[in-house]
């Protein structure tokens, strides 16, 4: 596969890219398409940068986080802190792909609403986050979740 290099229809704008380049010994520098750069490595225990198959897990939790507290804030729900747990089952063969992701909301606020929680969830699975969507073909995606009350002050 070759890229020739074409120019762009007039008034089509070139996609956004994402770039790629080694930095050595199993390291790699990406640079997103907004310009921010992330280093990934191929070793699982070099602790100085996070695997594909990590940024995988932090992608599909984040953008379910993003949906959740977006659609809780449009529902006027009091959250004071909330954190996502991410991990997967893979294959054992190759390609060792995602076969299940967990996916636990840990949520803490003022009488949080048990059914708006569920249902920011849900919608966010469902309809939302496109990296689970994009992942879902594959993996199987389990959402689960525990509220906490916020102790008054």
């Amino acid at each position: 596969m070759t890229d020739q290099g074409k120019a762009p229809h007039a008034g089509v704008e070139e996609p956004k890219k994402a770039r790629i380049s080694s930095a050595g010994e199993g390291r790699f520098v990406a640079i997103v398409p907004s310009g921010h750069a992330q280093v990934i490595t191929s070793n699982g225990n070099d602790l100085g940068a996070a695997t594909p198959m990590e940024l995988l897990l932090i992608a599909v939790g984040t953008c379910t986080a993003i949906d959740v507290e977006s659609i809780l804030g449009k529902k006027r729900e009091k959250v004071t802190d909330y954190k996502i747990e991410v991990h997967g089952d893979r294959r054992e063969e190759y390609p060792k792909s995602f076969t299940k992701i967990y996916v636990k909301h840990i949520l803490r606020g003022h009488h949080l609403s048990e059914e708006a929680v569920k249902r920011a969830i849900e919608l966010s699975d469902e309809k939302y986050c496109s990296v689970a969507a994009t992942l879902r073909p594959t993996a199987e995606i389990i959402s689960s979740y525990v509220i906490e009350e916020e102790p008054a002050a």
